[in-house]
């Protein structure tokens, strides 16, 4: 299983955002370094929380100061642009981060972003499959395209620069609950994204409904559904024991459950008076991981059995806690979670007990070993030989 961060990113306390902006590169530095293997990074354009409006420009920058993690927009709102100025865009970070980033598509999660914009909420899945269709398209590099639809146009449209990646770096469609992200990715081969299926009502349910129209879809379309390449998210925030989880997040879940509530819409936790019951709200009904690894390790396991298995579990980056206690979060969650999922303690392990139970069998000759080559140096009384032989005890005795 891969790891990774789905930063919108939420700031729900209203501090310094140049600050909150360079918080966030550092975050996803520090993923980085701690082995993670993918940022997504969001977009958004009002409600005052959700800070990043281009992707794109935050991943240039993310790009110039990490090594290994790939990077993602999480999501464009593909209705807001014209597709030739994404799939060129795109195009670009491609090579120059050499292969590291992923485009990540949606219609778009603010009602206000479309308001502001004068687009009506109703056509923006429609324009989201029109454009992805173009996208696509441009990106297969087979010809010029045309497209004539009520907002963009394309006329012998062809990009004179084709992905690093060959033949393209992956896509992912959002989905939720609607069962339109899952048919638009099987239609297209793109892969599926199941963004905050925990913090819906019956979004945990929905992920399986998600799996069989994005399969039954991608037959039908020629391709083959890969469960590898399907990503789920979900927000959690860990500590060595679950009250110093819960004490962490009173810095910033009361605001956050606020901005959910009163902008984006979303009804948690409404008869929550403080952050903690907030907090225990959402983690007795599934919604959100408070606590040791063991409880994120159980939410994994869940998650796994209610979906049928995916490939990639993303964290829903909230600033639920400080910054520092994030960072020790996620180096907990590297610590001790992940290599749950990744065998890569297992050799350890099994090494580990082979040794263990061949000690009896291999200790003595190496002592004794040990013991002949120090008395062939100093001599069989020499007081060193003698404390040497006293050290080794009984293993040494042939």
């Amino acid at each position: 299983m891969r790891f990774g961060i789905f930063l919108a990113p939420y700031h729900a306390k209203l501090n310094n955002p140049t600050l909150a902006l360079e918080r966030d590169i550092e975050l996803i530095q520090h993923l980085d370094r701690l082995g993670y293997d993918e940022a997504w990074i969001g977009e958004h354009h009002s409600g005052g929380a959700e800070l990043i409006t281009a992707p794109d420009l935050m991943i240039a920058t993310i790009a110039e100061r990490t090594r290994h993690i790939s990077l993602g927009t999480g999501v464009y709102s593909l209705g807001y642009h014209h597709p030739m100025s994404v799939a060129e865009r795109m195009v670009l970070l491609d090579h120059l981060t050499r292969g590291r980033i992923k485009l990540g598509v949606g219609p778009g999660a603010l009602a206000t972003d479309a308001f502001q914009r004068g687009f009506d909420p109703r056509t923006l899945r429609q324009r989201m499959s029109e454009s992805l269709g173009a996208i696509v398209e441009l990106l297969a590099g087979a010809g010029p395209v045309d497209r004539d639809c009520d907002w963009f146009t394309l006329r012998d449209a062809a990009l004179h620069l084709l992905p690093y990646t060959r033949p393209s770096f992956e896509i992912a469609v959002a989905a939720l609950i609607s069962p339109s992200g899952p048919e638009l990715a099987g239609r297209h081969g793109c892969s599926l994204l199941s963004i905050g299926s925990t913090l819906v009502e019956s979004g945990v349910e929905a992920l399986g409904a998600h799996w069989n129209v994005f399969a039954e879809t991608s037959i039908a379309n020629g391709h083959e559904p890969d469960r590898s390449t399907w990503r789920v998210v979900a927000p959690w925030h860990i500590a060595p024991t679950r009250e110093q989880a819960f004490a962490e997040i009173e810095y910033g879940m009361k605001e956050w459950i606020d901005y959910e509530r009163e902008v984006a819409y979303l009804p948690l936790a409404r008869d929550a008076a403080t952050a903690r019951e907030a907090a225990e709200e959402m983690v007795s009904i599934g919604a959100a991981v408070i606590g040791t690894p063991q409880d994120a390790a159980d939410m994994i396991d869940r998650l796994l059995e209610q979906s049928g298995g995916f490939g990639t579990f993303l964290c829903m980056s909230c600033d639920w806690a400080d910054h520092e206690a994030r960072k020790r979060s996620f180096a907990l969650f590297a610590d001790e979670v992940m290599p749950r999922y990744q065998d890569s303690t297992r050799p350890l392990r099994e090494s580990y007990n082979w040794g263990k139970e061949k000690k009896n069998e291999i200790v003595p000759e190496f002592n004794q070993a040990f013991q002949q080559a120090t008395e062939r140096y100093y001599g069989a009384d020499h007081a060193r030989t003698q404390k040497i032989k006293e050290m080794l005890g009984a293993d040494s005795e042939a």
